[in-house]
């Protein structure tokens, strides 16, 4: 049995990335709780509480005003009547997923299992199922490692808009129900945090300085570790609760996130003889991220990294919302290429509606995955980085949270390997039907060059230019894949 990791930087700078994420590159994640029920978006349960702001005003018009009707019954309107993790898992694993994670609370600190610390979770509340359990099932069904997201650290905070009221209107001065001492509990005894006129955002500070919620989250991520041992656990920002890109000399604000991590890792080697666990988290600097995976949230990396790395990204809002625009099957493909060719691994949010099910446009995009990846699979699953990740005149733009589709050309490729095989993505078909690359070097003799899906094709190489005939008929409508064999 491998050596147990301790709750300090030096001892869990020793981490290893375990091969099954390294090689998985694809999963899909389950980011579903109560605040789907407005079929609104994210940050539901916080903007209802800021007035003036869409939510507040759909709020206050379709439920009531937040004194009356306040986020608690929002709660008890989550029934997840039709969730069927089951057969969900079964179409998650034929468009691709190599591994799921489920979301084990978001900032509006409703818990997706039975907890001894909160009572507003799906079993006491709302569907009275164990959303997590039911998911870790279904994954274990169809082999995929699971894993679980908390957002958790950044609650107290995030939370303390219920503490607010009108300043203006009918409502005027009348308190929020997160006033109310009955659901102190759930809302928080997070004063500290509330300002007379809110921003929705950003929110600031991110992680709260009490320590006395301090000590609450790491009870619960105990919990969470102990009750379902997960291969993955996600943190919503940087490791708690150090702030992010702020000089590490105030390490102890760190004790309980290390305390975490290292309690996640040990579950690991008790159960499997060696650490199988995977940690992400947001923070950029190395002496932070080396103690697990860094995890960029809708947005990439621009060039190979040394080490394995995740984005983590949706198809539309994070949560269900009814009037968002949702990626195309092609963008999303051409992400991912573009992700992995760069020692990435992308984690897509597939979102559900409040009754658990997911709606045609969604089927439809999971259907298309479904019928790219045994085409092209073999050149995304268990490859690595090759010698340059890119070929072209084009790049994904990393800036902020943007993800907005590239205008790709014929002279744009993305490249993975396995072996003595280098996998040529082509991210636009040349109208001429010759693809021409020239990333070979003279010394790269290739013997063989397969179109993934169809078979050999016909090339010539000369001083390294690899020119490569395409048939009129190509195998997927989207991005396809050479097998270059060296």
């Amino acid at each position: 049995m491998s050596q147990k990791f301790e709750a300090n930087f030096d001892s869990l700078s020793n981490y290893q990335c375990p091969n099954w994420f390294r090689d998985a590159k694809f999963g899909i994640w389950s980011h579903w709780g109560p605040q789907s029920v407005p079929m609104f978006g994210d940050w539901y349960a916080r903007f209802m509480y800021i007035q003036g702001t869409p939510q507040y005003r759909y709020h206050l018009r379709h439920y009531g005003h937040p004194s009356k009707f306040g986020y608690k019954d929002i709660c008890k309107l989550w029934k997840a009547e039709k969730f069927d993790p089951d057969a969900l898992m079964e179409l998650y694993t034929r468009a691709g997923a190599k591994y799921f994670v489920a979301q084990a609370m978001h900032h509006d600190h409703f818990f997706n299992y039975p907890s001894q610390y909160n009572r507003f979770n799906s079993v006491e509340i709302g569907p009275h199922k164990d959303i997590c359990g039911l998911w870790k099932k279904a994954a274990e069904k169809h082999g995929l490692p699971f894993g679980l997201t908390e957002h958790l650290g950044a609650s107290f905070s995030w939370f303390s808009t219920n503490k607010g009221h009108d300043t203006y209107g009918p409502f005027q001065d009348v308190p929020y129900d997160g006033n109310d001492p009955e659901y102190r509990d759930f809302y928080y005894d997070n004063g500290e945090h509330y300002q007379e006129f809110p921003q929705p955002t950003p929110l600031e500070p991110w992680y709260t300085s009490n320590r006395k919620f301090w000590d609450y989250w790491l009870k619960v991520m105990k919990e969470m570790i102990d009750k379902y041992q997960p291969d993955m656990l996600y943190t919503d920002g940087p490791l708690p609760f150090g702030e992010m890109n702020k000089e590490l000399q105030a390490s102890e604000n760190y004790r309980l996130g290390l305390e975490a991590v290292a309690h996640l890792y040990n579950r690991s080697i008790e159960k499997y003889g060696k650490n199988h666990a995977v940690y992400t988290q947001k923070d950029r600097r190395p002496e932070i991220y080396q103690i697990g995976v860094l995890d960029i949230e809708k947005s990439q990396l621009p060039g190979i990294q040394a080490a394995p790395w995740q984005t983590d990204t949706c198809i539309g809002n994070w949560f269900y919302d009814a009037a968002c625009e949702f990626k195309k099957a092609g963008h999303i493909i051409e992400m991912l290429v573009d992700i992995i060719s760069k020692n990435g691994t992308m984690l897509l949010n597939i979102l559900q509606k409040p009754d658990g099910s997911i709606d045609e446009e969604t089927t439809y995009l999971l259907e298309e995955l479904a019928d790219w990846f045994p085409v092209c699979g073999e050149g995304v699953y268990g490859t690595r980085p090759w010698r340059v990740n890119a070929e072209g005149d084009s790049r994904v733009v990393i800036n902020g949270f943007q993800e907005d589709a590239v205008a790709w050309n014929p002279s744009d490729f993305r490249f993975t390997q396995k072996g003595s095989t280098v996998y040529a993505f082509m991210m636009r078909v040349p109208e001429n039907r010759v693809a021409v690359l020239k990333s070979f070097t003279p010394d790269e003799k290739v013997k063989r060059v397969r179109l993934l899906g169809m078979g050999e094709v016909p090339f010539e190489q000369s001083f390294g230019v690899l020119t490569v005939k395409l048939p009129e008929a190509l195998p997927t409508k989207y991005t396809n894949c050479f097998a270059v064999e060296l």
